[in-house]
C-alpha cells in the first residue's frame, strides 16, 4: 500500500492554453484553469483543494510558467504527480514541475515578480500558426519608438492609466523591473517584469506602444499619461490571446514585503 505523505504545500508550475477558458479564476458554470487543476487533483490525490494562482489571467491568456500552490495529504509522491495529474488534465493544461514547499509558502502572496510575454503579428494577412497566440496589428510599427516610449515604464509608479479595473482604496502603485520590446521578422515581442500587475494592466500598456509605434502617439507623452491616472487617455487594450505569464520570481524578501502590503490583482 502506498504511503500516505503529510500534509504539506506543493507548488506547481503549470502551463496552459487560455484560449477556451474563461480565465485562471474558479467561476461557476465555465471551464477556468483554477477549475481544471482542482478536478484533477481531486480525481488523482482524491482529496478536494482550493488551489492559489501566483497570477490571476484573464480569459483568453495564456502561460508557460503559472505558478499554484495548495495543501493536503497525498499518497502521490511529488516526483509523480506531473505525470499522475497531466493523465487527468484536458490538454490545453500541463503541469510542468512539481515540489513540496515550506508551510509558509503560498504562490500568490511569496511571489516577488511576474513576467509576461506579448507578441504581436505586425502584418496585414493574418497568421495560420501564430494566430492562436499573437494579437495583430497591421499597421507597420516602429520599434525603437516602442522601445524608447517602454523606458518610462520602468521603476515604482502610479499605473491606474493602464487598469481595465480599478477597486476603491486598494493601491494602484507597481514596481516594473524590466521592460524590453523588440522584433523577430513579423512578430514584435514585449517583454515585461514586475512585482505584480494591475488586471488589464499588460494589454493596455501593449495597445498604448502599438499607438507610439504608428506614429500616433510620441514616445515623450508617456510620463504625462502616467501622472494624469486616467485609463481614458491610454490606448485601447490589445487581445488577450497575445498575451502569455511566461514565469513567477520568488526569494527576494524585501520585495516579498512590499508585495504583501500592495499587490492587488497581479
Amino acid at each position: 500500500m502506498t504511503q500516505l505523505m503529510p500534509e504539506s504545500t506543493f507548488r506547481l508550475t503549470v502551463e496552459y492554453d487560455g484560449t477556451n477558458m474563461a480565465g485562471f479564476q474558479a467561476q461557476s458554470g465555465v471551464r477556468t484553469v483554477q477549475g481544471e487543476l482542482e478536478a484533477a487533483i481531486l480525481k488523482i490525490i482524491g482529496v478536494p483543494v482550493r488551489v492559489t494562482g501566483a497570477g490571476r489571467t484573464d480569459t483568453g491568456v495564456h502561460a508557460l510558467g503559472q505558478v499554484v500552490s495548495f495543501r493536503c495529504w497525498s499518497r502521490v509522491p511529488v516526483e509523480r504527480m506531473p505525470a499522475a495529474l497531466n493523465g487527468a488534465l484536458p490538454q490545453d493544461v500541463s503541469i510542468r514541475e512539481a515540489r513540496v514547499e515550506a508551510d509558509s509558502f503560498n504562490a500568490r502572496f511569496s511571489a516577488t515578480a511576474r513576467r509576461y510575454c506579448y507578441l504581436t503579428l505586425n502584418s496585414s494577412h493574418r497568421s495560420a500558426l501564430h494566430g492562436r497566440f499573437t494579437g495583430q496589428c497591421a499597421k507597420p510599427l516602429n520599434v525603437a519608438a516602442m522601445r524608447e516610449a517602454a523606458e518610462w515604464l520602468k521603476g515604482e509608479q502610479d499605473f491606474s492609466s493602464f487598469a481595465t479595473q480599478l477597486v476603491p482604496g486598494e493601491p494602484t502603485c507597481r514596481f516594473v523591473r524590466r521592460v524590453q520590446v523588440h522584433r523577430r521578422g513579423n512578430l514584435v515581442v514585449l517583454h515585461i517584469e514586475a512585482n505584480a500587475f494591475l488586471r488589464g494592466m499588460v494589454r493596455a500598456i501593449t495597445g498604448t506602444l502599438w499607438e507610439v509605434g504608428s506614429g500616433k502617439r510620441l514616445p515623450s507623452s508617456m510620463p504625462e499619461l502616467l501622472a494624469n491616472r486616467d485609463r481614458r487617455l491610454a490606448g485601447a487594450a490589445a487581445p488577450a490571446k497575445g498575451l502569455c505569464l511566461v514565469g513567477v520570481r520568488y526569494g527576494d524578501v524585501a520585495a516579498q514585503s512590499w508585495n504583501k502590503r500592495n499587490i492587488n490583482n497581479g
